[in-house]
C-alpha cells in the first residue's frame, strides 16, 4: 500500500467511516493487502464484526431525516479519525511521518465529511426528507466504489475522488448564488 491508497480511503471515511475501515479489514484478512504491525490486527474476525455492527448502525441512521443531522454530529469526530487511521494504515512504515499522514487523512475526511454534513440539511429540508435514503444510498455505494477502488487502483480512485469533491463544492456554490440571487430579487421587488 502507499500514500495515495491511504490518502484516497481517506476520502469515503468521510461519507460513511466504517465502509473503507471493513474494506481494508476484510483486504487484509484476505491477504489482497498487507498491513504493518499493530494495524494487522484489522484483519482479525473480532475488529471485522464489531465494523460490520457500527457500520449497520450507520447504514440506518443515515437514512431517516433529523436522526442523520444527529448521526452526523456524532460522526464528526469520527469521520476524520477514521481518514487518519485509513491514512496512516494504508501508507505503511517508512513512507512518510506517521504524524503528517494522519492529519492529511484527517483533512482529506473532514473535508469530505463538512460538504456532506453541510449539504444534507438543505436536501432534506428541499425534499421534505424524502431525498435522505437517496442521497444516503448513493453516498453509501461511492464510498464502497471509491474504497475498493482505492485498495486496487488508487490513481484512478484519487481522481474520481477530486472530480466528485470538485462538482460537488460546484453544486454548492452554485445552489447558493441562486439562492441568493432569489432572495435580492425577493426583497427588491
Amino acid at each position: 500500500m502507499d500514500v495515495l491508497t491511504g490518502l484516497t480511503l481517506a476520502a469515503p471515511a468521510g461519507l460513511n467511516a466504517y465502509i473503507p475501515v471493513l474494506a481494508v479489514a476484510l483486504a487484509q484478512r484476505f491477504g489482497w493487502l498487507q498491513l504493518s504491525g499493530a494495524y494487522a490486527r484489522m484483519g482479525d474476525w473480532w475488529f471485522i464484526a464489531l465494523v460490520s455492527v457500527l457500520l449497520l448502525v450507520e447504514i440506518v441512521a443515515d437514512k431517516v431525516p433529523a436522526v442523520d443531522h444527529v448521526n452526523d454530529a456524532i460522526q464528526t469526530i469520527v469521520r476524520p479519525a477514521a481518514g487518519g487511521l485509513l491514512a496512516v494504515a494504508a501508507a505503511g512504515e517508512g513512507k512518510l511521518e506517521p504524524w503528517l499522514l494522519l492529519a492529511a487523512g484527517v483533512l482529506v475526511a473532514g473535508g469530505v465529511h463538512a460538504v456532506k454534513a453541510y449539504a444534507r440539511p438543505f436536501i432534506n429540508a428541499l425534499t421534505g426528507g424524502a431525498g435522505a435514503p437517496v442521497v444516503s444510498t448513493a453516498e453509501d455505494v461511492g464510498a464502497a466504489g471509491i474504497s475498493v477502488m482505492a485498495i486496487a487502483a488508487p490513481v484512478i480512485a484519487a481522481l474520481t475522488v477530486v472530480a466528485a469533491v470538485g462538482t460537488a463544492l460546484w453544486g454548492i456554490s452554485r445552489w447558493r448564488s441562486r439562492a441568493a440571487s432569489r432572495k435580492a430579487d425577493a426583497q427588491g421587488g
